[in-house]
């Protein structure tokens, strides 16, 4: 049976609103699989020897597949389709074992162009705070 999804509607997106999600422990299995979906095979995300050969002390994630997690959180909340921009900045690597901790945050709520809309600030971190990712996004939710 399939789970119904319920997203966030304008009234609920007041400045403050916060969500967060918890991703990991990350695996070379993840960085293989993310790889496969994107077309990243560049081998320091899955093979140790190249990756220490290059300077790192061992494969790392794909900046993207820590993206990948922000958008999740910001699409799962306010629904597909609705957002208008997303915009990501990369800060340092996630390694095999870390979590990926993604945060959300409605910091304007406004009118543009016939739509209610709300910007977004979010960022992913580490299990020990160390950011991972900062991102921004605008979307107009439905409702």
């Amino acid at each position: 049976m399939a789970q119904s999804v319920s997203y966030a509607k304008w009234d609920e997106l007041t400045e403050g609103a916060e969500r967060e999600i918890t991703m990991g422990p990350l695996t070379r299995t993840d960085f293989v699989r993310f790889a496969g979906a994107n077309g990243d095979f560049n081998p320091n995300h899955h093979d140790d020897t190249y990756a220490v050969s290059s300077g790192f002390p061992t494969s790392f994630a794909q900046g993207m597949l820590q993206g990948g997690y922000v958008g999740k959180i910001l699409s799962e909340w306010v629904g597909p389709g609705a957002l208008r921009t997303f915009r990501i900045r990369f800060s340092t690597q996630a390694w095999p074992g870390d979590m990926v901790i993604c945060k959300a945050m409605v910091v304007r709520r406004y009118e543009e162009d016939g739509e209610r809309r709300v910007e977004i600030e979010a960022e992913a971190v580490n299990q020990d705070g160390a950011s991972l990712i900062k991102a921004h996004a605008t979307a107009a939710p439905r409702g």
